[in-house]
């Protein structure tokens, strides 16, 4: 059987880190956008509920299925007894932890990242000074930034994991993760080619009849 990490959602999902540096220079300059409405500690506070609440509550509870990618979602009884055991390293108390080390860091980023509004202003004074306008889009940015970050970390930490530990799993069973798990999208039979499966080494034959 191949190695679990050569599994290529878990890389797809690590790549979408290099999407974490786009949106937070989009929150950057939609925070600059118009006049401040509310103090800075407010502004902050505003965006950081509305980027972070959502994904973190989610995260707490039901974490992200990772066996999806834009819009579209892999059939939980479509996935190997392979990738069911990667789902059981997802659902843990430890990567709860860590998804609340990776709010509260992106927090303090939000923090540090209001500073430098006054620095950009210029970049988008052609643009219509609805500064409402502009704190909704930054929040919507940062939620953006939290989603391509929280995902990342959790992938991460399967990564690290020892063959002993992971061949010691028990495989989730189908009604878990239906219920233990935010499944986002159209679910269908297959997410990413056949031939790309192929050259990353995934193992056909170990998904249960």
């Amino acid at each position: 059987m191949s190695s679990f990490r050569s599994d290529p959602i878990l890389w797809v999902h690590i790549a979408g880190l290099a999407t974490l540096p786009i949106f937070l220079v989009l929150c950057l300059l939609f925070l600059a956008i118009g006049e401040p409405l509310l103090p800075v500690w407010g502004e902050v506070l505003l965006v950081a509920i509305v980027g972070v609440t959502p994904l973190l509550w989610m995260q707490l509870r039901r974490p992200f299925y990772i066996y999806s990618l834009l819009g579209i979602a892999l059939k939980p009884e479509n996935l190997t007894e392979q990738q069911r055991k990667i789902l059981c390293l997802i659902n843990t108390k430890f990567n709860r932890v860590l998804s609340l080390i990776t709010a509260i860091i992106l927090t303090v980023m939000l923090w540090q990242l209001y500073q430098f509004v006054p620095h950009v202003e210029h970049l988008v004074s052609f643009l219509p000074q609805w500064h409402g306008l502009g704190l909704g889009l930054a929040a919507l940015a940062f939620l953006a930034s939290n989603l391509f970050l929280q995902v990342p970390v959790s992938v991460a930490r399967i990564l690290v994991t020892n063959d002993t530990e992971f061949a010691a799993l028990e495989p989730l069973s189908l009604e878990r993760i239906k219920h233990d798990f935010t499944i986002l999208g159209v679910q269908v039979n297959q997410i990413l080619p056949r031939l790309f499966q192929s050259l990353m080494g995934i193992n056909k034959n170990s998904q249960q009849p």
